[in-house]
């Protein structure tokens, strides 16, 4: 007996079932894309799986996949494919995790070599049942990769490592190249949206990798849509650039399911320039904000703008001046 895509759904959600059914409504046709097919995505797709890896792409449902793995651009995700929260926005399956997988950070460092990738980023799901919420298996990640392909650049998008003492430090003393957390929307709605967080816990975060290493490049992303008000994300790209952070995303929030949150509005692409041009006047070295704008979306392409950006931001910085 075949099993229905409700019945699929209730599986990855169960507590997301005695929800009611919140429709969004009909999507606008700038977030429109069409269904993977391509020869790439098949490859990328093969390849993953037979190394036994998840990647985030699939478990978030993201939109730009298409595009993505026809390029052989993945973003993995490490500790299996269960999370231990249950966010208002996520598609990531809920429930008890398994055990670690030993054999994942030198499968994934083989991954990374065989896809001769540049850039790789690397996610998880949170681990509240692991000691330290996986930041040693985050490092140990970073550690394979490097001993395997020591040019290829790692960017790591990390959970908010709840009451685990000590493991911000563990993951950002690996040296991963850009070190992202998301706060994900504004203070207001984390009751709703984020309830396993806390916002200015995980601003902290991003605040602690530059004091433990300025040189690490940070990053962090927010989806609109969700009943944000303008003068809220004004306020919260002040709070990281106070936190020093690199690199701000920002893109529209799609309903997974029915039973996750709604969406509130679809931001137009005219506001998305809007939200880019205030970020940039705040001082961020690199902004990527669009409607289909995700953490990982052009992530090679944007570290290498960030990185030349930093370099002529310190040129500039360095030259003696005119009365000198």
């Amino acid at each position: 007996m075949s099993t229905t895509r409700n019945e699929v759904r209730a599986l990855r959600h169960p507590e997301k079932q005695k929800n009611p059914d919140r429709p969004s409504g009909r999507k606008p046709e700038w977030i429109r894309v069409k269904a993977p097919t391509s020869k790439g995505y098949q490859e990328t797709r093969d390849l993953a799986r037979g190394l036994k890896l998840h990647t985030v792409c699939e478990e978030a449902a993201c939109p730009n996949i298409g595009e993505c793995w026809q390029k052989k651009h993945a973003s993995f995700m490490i500790m299996g494919d269960t999370c231990t929260r249950a966010c208002a926005f996520c598609n990531v399956k809920t429930g008890m995790p398994n055990a670690l997988d030993p054999f994942e950070p030198e499968n994934l460092a083989m991954a990374v070599a065989d896809m001769d990738l540049k850039h790789v980023v690397i996610t998880s799901v949170d681990r509240d049942d692991l000691a330290d919420g996986g930041a040693t298996h985050f490092a140990r990640v970073i550690e394979a990769i490097r001993h395997k392909s020591p040019e290829t650049t790692i960017e790591i998008l990390t959970p908010d490592f709840r009451d685990k003492p000590g493991a911000v430090e563990i993951v950002a003393k690996a040296r991963p190249d850009v070190f992202n957390h998301n706060l994900e929307t504004v203070p207001r709605l984390y009751p709703s949206i984020r309830p396993g967080a806390r916002f200015y816990q995980s601003l902290r975060i991003l605040d602690r990798v530059k004091q433990i290493d300025p040189t690490i490049f940070t990053k962090s992303g927010l989806m609109v849509g969700l009943g944000e008000q303008r003068h809220e994300l004004s306020q919260v790209m002040d709070d990281l650039r106070v936190a020093d952070v690199d690199f701000l995303t920002i893109g529209q929030y799609l309903q997974p399911t029915l039973k996750h949150a709604p969406v509130d509005r679809f931001v137009t692409p005219d506001e998305f320039k809007e939200y880019a041009s205030m970020a940039r006047a705040k001082g961020f070295l690199m902004v990527a904000s669009t409607p289909l704008t995700r953490s990982s979306y052009h992530a090679d392409r944007d570290f290498a703008e960030m990185r030349a950006a930093r370099e002529k931001k310190l040129a500039a910085t360095s030259k003696p001046s005119a009365a000198e």
